[in-house]
């Protein structure tokens, strides 16, 4: 897995080199944006995300950008976290800013949804939630090939924060038994409970 800071929108933590070196091991970085920005132009109404209004709490909700997008499996994985089906968060109550986090599959169909994604977000189009980031699933087993993987990133920087996920075999074999299925998945877990609490 790789969790990568934007270098537009994170900077460094006050204090000296020793303290930034402990700090970026141990906890994810810090987004700097946290609102629409000025003059993003709005995605096309065909492009955007729906909205769904959700009721109860939970700590963290998924959101993918399209379907297969694995929002379902993040959601089990993390503690109280729920999926949103493929829509922007809209709670029925007013709990302030809900915290939310995009998934996509790292193919060229799901990073051109999560660009749209990012860009509604961006542009103010999106209600209003706590954007933590983007989780790129792999799509298939292996390497990324180059292309998709400086698309993946061009795109990641649109996002807070961007996390690279590999390929778990158990679970194209229907194996859902292992919670946390290895070490990237535990450390991206333990990036968004960091988040989240």
């Amino acid at each position: 897995m790789q969790q990568t800071q934007n270098p537009w929108i994170t900077s460094p933590a006050a204090g000296d080199a020793s303290d930034n070196v402990a700090a970026e091991v141990h906890l994810p970085p810090t987004a700097k944006i946290d609102a629409p920005l000025l003059g993003i132009v709005e995605p096309d109404w065909a492009d955007r995300l729906g909205r769904r209004t959700v009721s109860g709490t939970a700590s963290l909700w998924v959101t993918g950008v399209h379907g297969g997008a694995g929002e379902s499996r993040l959601a089990s994985l993390l503690d109280g976290a729920r999926a949103t089906d493929h829509a922007w968060p809209v709670h029925d109550d007013a709990y302030g800013k809900l915290p939310v986090l995009l998934a996509c599959r790292s193919d060229m169909r799901g990073l051109q949804a999560a660009r749209s994604a990012l860009i509604q977000w961006a542009s103010g189009a999106a209600p209003a939630v706590e954007l933590l980031g983007l989780a790129v699933l792999a799509d298939a087993p292996g390497k990324l090939p180059k292309p998709l993987r400086e698309f993946a990133a061009l795109v990641g920087g649109g996002a807070p924060r961007l996390w690279m996920l590999p390929w778990v075999e158990s679970w194209r074999l229907g194996d859902s038994t292992a919670s946390q299925p290895g070490h990237d998945y535990q450390r991206f877990a333990t990036d968004l409970a960091a988040l989240t609490n």
